[in-house]
């Protein structure tokens, strides 16, 4: 994977810092049908210490909204969107992204797509968005701003371009997908299994 193109975020980004942003960003973000979804939380190096979801991301493919709950809050117009069911939000490894905001205000999540689930009728076992998108679209997404500090006063652009990425490709995933534009068969990166030879695959 690390002989993959690197991706490159084609979209725009908007930090959502204040109460009034994020109830025009949602105003905006409610036009889509379907959208990314992410998390980032700061990085515990402390054995035993959980700390609180800093940042949720949402994607609508051209534009990607940071919401930074250590300065708003998990508002309630927040909660609100995570639990209707009338617009589909795409993550991945969702469970624990529901248990850590969980912890901020109980919430029953609604309209959500977990890719690591939807993938795996497409042959796809690996379970990182970061395998998931290089099987699919052959480039690499890096992981370098990862452990940074999600609740630093100002997020730098990388930290903004790392995040917006992470839910922008899992709408991306899911379009494809959808679109029926991944045939498993054709995949350089398809896995012979030992009950199958290479003249038995379809």
């Amino acid at each position: 994977m690390s002989q993959l193109p690197p991706v490159e975020y084609p979209g725009t980004i908007s930090v959502i810092e204040t109460p009034d942003d994020a109830v025009r960003a949602l105003d905006d973000i409610r036009r889509y049908d379907v959208v990314g979804f992410d998390t980032e939380t700061k990085p515990s190096f402390r054995k035993g210490q959980v700390n609180k979801v800093s940042l949720i991301q949402i994607s609508t493919g051209a534009h990607c909204y940071l919401f930074r709950l250590n300065k708003i809050g998990f508002m309630p117009i927040l909660q609100e969107f995570m639990q209707d069911a009338s617009f589909t939000k795409v993550g991945l490894s969702l469970k624990d992204d529901f248990m850590v905001l969980n912890r901020l205000a109980p919430f029953a999540p609604a309209g959500f797509v977990d890719l690591q689930k939807a993938v795996r009728s497409y042959e796809i076992a690996d379970m990182s968005l970061q395998k998931v998108y290089a099987i699919i679209f052959g480039e690499r997404i890096s992981k370098s701003q990862r452990l940074t500090n999600w609740e630093a006063p100002e997020l730098t652009v990388p930290q903004q371009i790392y995040a917006s990425i992470d839910a922008w490709a899992c709408l991306r995933i899911w379009r494809h997908l959808c679109d029926g534009r991944f045939n498993p068969a054709e995949s350089a990166y398809r896995v012979v299994l030992p009950d199958e030879s290479p003249e038995e695959q379809p």
